[in-house]
This record gives structure tokens, C-alpha cells and sequence, in this order.
């Protein structure tokens, strides 16, 4: 099970490992995003501390309806206890749990501040 909390902005968050490209280790806090169908989302400062590889680049159309081209980086994560590498977009802004990262889990929260955050992987058929 995957646990976080409830930030003051009412956002689903919990705690991340992140393995850089030279084995070090750092650990932040991401914001789970329902609305984001992708793996993570990671801040530009981030990629450059972890020294991420970009391995591509994608295109996508923001909510104002603009397009925004971004480099995508592949990351390696501890997600329920393994280590996995997935895509990372690169972006300007926080650190984006999305909804590839969590396929295969059911998803509680209690939405209030300070709210409990659970993830519970289970069997796809």
C-alpha cells in the first residue's frame, strides 16, 4: 500500500524516490493528477539534479488552449517497494503523479486538508 496526505490545496500527495542517472537517491513530495494520463511529471531543477537522459520529445495543448512542446526523460522510480522506469515529461511546475503510474491501483482519498491517501494495488484482468 502507497499512503500520502491531503496537502492545504486539497491535492492527493505522497512521498516519491527518485533514482538518478548516477544512483543517488532523492526523495520528494508529488501531487497525484487524475486529469494527467501519463507516468510523472518532474520541474526542470529536478531532471538537472537527478541528471536525467531526455529520450524524446512530445507535444501537448494546455488548458488555454495553447500548445507547449516539452522533452521526455526516463526515470527510474520506487513505486509499492520497486523500482520502475517510466517516462518523465519535463514541465514547469510541480511534481505530477499521473494516471500510468497509477494503473492497476484503486485510489482513496479523503478530501479535506491533512485528509488520509491510500493506494492499493490489485489484479487486472
Amino acid at each position: 500500500m502507497i499512503t500520502g496526505v491531503v496537502n492545504s490545496y486539497l491535492e492527493p500527495t505522497t512521498r516519491l524516490q527518485l533514482k538518478g542517472s548516477k544512483g543517488q537517491i532523492q526523495e520528494v513530495e508529488a501531487v497525484i493528477d487524475t486529469g494527467f494520463n501519463g507516468f510523472l511529471t518532474l520541474p526542470p531543477t529536478l531532471i538537472q539534479t537527478l541528471q536525467l537522459t531526455p529520450i524524446g520529445s512530445g507535444r501537448t495543448i494546455l488548458g488555454n488552449g495553447t500548445q507547449d512542446l516539452y522533452l521526455i526523460y526516463e526515470a527510474t522510480v520506487l513505486w509499492d517497494q520497486r523500482w520502475l522506469i517510466v517516462e518523465a515529461d519535463g514541465a514547469n511546475t510541480d511534481i505530477l503523479i499521473g494516471m500510468g503510474l497509477l494503473s492497476g491501483y484503486n485510489l482513496h482519498v479523503e478530501v479535506v486538508r491533512g485528509g488520509r491517501v491510500s493506494l492499493d494495488s490489485f489484479r487486472v484482468n
